[in-house]
């Protein structure tokens, strides 16, 4: 009876010893399969994309639309901005050029010089300034030299389904197509997209001192403003000037004439009413998609741009020409002066890296917010560089 029972114990044990290690593989074998389901996820994080955004690089699509506009001193600037969205981005661009007759010329000679590599990636189209004709002085002199002309590309393009506009003193740092793919976050209400104007309210500028209504808690800044048009085109949006909703093509005369004595920062200061009584219609992008001197003159208050790195740099102000905030000039100075066809480790990070060490301003000492991504940006672009040479014999 003894062995009887010592046979069936060490049975019983052989068989709880079989189970433990068929349930150890098992658990093993979810764990890899779920490292390997979430590797995707984690490798979209670590770029700032979503896995739709990722899909978009390599899926054949139509030109990413890009539209700005350019008046007086501001062809060579604009053009820094055109070359760095060419530099960086995988998708063929097609741009919106709107200036006045006397640039118009400067604009193409350049284009048509860059290397046919770049040249081949981007269409473009120049435009005149136009405005209402029965208050186009007014419109033009609202704030700086034709900015408002933003306001009316729904109704000057349209052909064009969805733009991104952006202001001359822009410099993209990653591909330009990321930011585009905010318009498949849209929801159905939604019709445009800009970043806040402020991140700290103590030293917001709406907040403190608009004489008007403006958009959430610190307003919005339009240097950086991406439209679906065809939306904004039907849609009816409230408002303060009548007692019915009213079309984008209504809605933008009444507004200067309502406001043009209480407004200071112009086409913009007339968005932040329109999305003050439409916040649905706007979807709210972080800081480090329209990166200002505001963001870190008084200390750094982007969190993203610390996390990530700048994605879009903004220099309004004027710093990209003076001495204010010499970590702003030094990244427009070096994608100015990096030749299109030359090695962007050696030619433009390296001499960035360099010359962001001898600033030692607040915005200075946050020097690796404007070379995080571009690092990547440029790793990027090697690789294909790499790609597109010739194989050797």
């Amino acid at each position: 009876m003894r062995r009887y029972l010592r046979v069936l114990f060490v049975c019983t044990l052989l068989v709880f010893c079989s189970l433990l290690y068929i349930f150890n593989q098992l658990v093993s074998s979810l764990e890899r399969a779920d490292h390997r389901e979430r590797a995707p996820r984690t490798r979209a994080v670590d770029t700032g994309l979503s896995g739709r955004a990722q899909d978009d690089r390599s899926a054949p699509q139509d030109p990413v639309q890009l539209a700005v506009v350019a008046c007086g001193s501001r062809l060579e600037e604009t053009l820094v901005m055109l070359k760095s969205a060419v530099l960086f981005s995988h998708r063929h661009l097609c741009f919106h050029i709107f200036s006045e007759d006397h640039l118009h010329a400067g604009f193409r000679q350049e284009l048509e010089s860059w290397p046919q590599r770049f040249r081949s990636t981007f269409s473009y189209s120049v435009y005149p300034i136009v405005f209402p004709s029965e208050n186009a002085r007014e419109w033009k002199r609202l704030f700086k030299p034709c900015a408002s002309q933003r306001l009316f590309l729904p109704l000057l393009l349209k052909q064009v389904d969805s733009v991104l506009y952006v202001d001359t003193d822009v410099l993209f740092l990653r591909p330009l197509e990321d930011v585009w793919s905010f318009l498949s976050r849209f929801n159905s209400s939604q019709v445009a997209a800009m970043s806040p104007e402020h991140e700290e309210p103590r030293i917001g500028w709406y907040n403190r001192f608009a004489r008007h209504p403006y958009y959430g808690q610190t307003g919005v800044n339009s240097g950086v403003m991406l439209m679906n048009m065809t939306r904004i085109r039907h849609t009816l949006f409230k408002n303060d000037l009548a007692a019915v909703d009213l079309k984008w093509a209504d809605l933008l005369m009444p507004l200067l004439h309502k406001y043009k004595l209480n407004i200071t920062w112009g086409d913009q200061d007339l968005l932040n009413i329109i999305f003050h009584y439409n916040p649905e219609s706007l979807l709210l992008m972080e800081c480090l998609w329209n990166y200002r001197p505001d963001h870190c003159i008084y200390g750094s208050n982007c969190i993203s741009a610390e996390h990530s790195g700048v994605y879009i740099l903004h220099g309004n102000r004027g710093v990209y020409h003076d001495d204010k905030q010499p970590a702003f000039r030094a990244v427009y100075d070096a994608i100015k002066l990096f030749p299109l066809d030359g090695d962007p480790l050696r030619g433009l990070l390296l001499p960035l890296e360099e010359k962001l060490k001898s600033d030692h301003s607040y915005c200075g000492r946050s020097r690796l917010v404007f070379t995080k991504r571009l690092r990547q940006s440029v790793t990027e672009l090697q690789e294909e560089q790499e790609r597109s040479r010739p194989a050797e014999v």
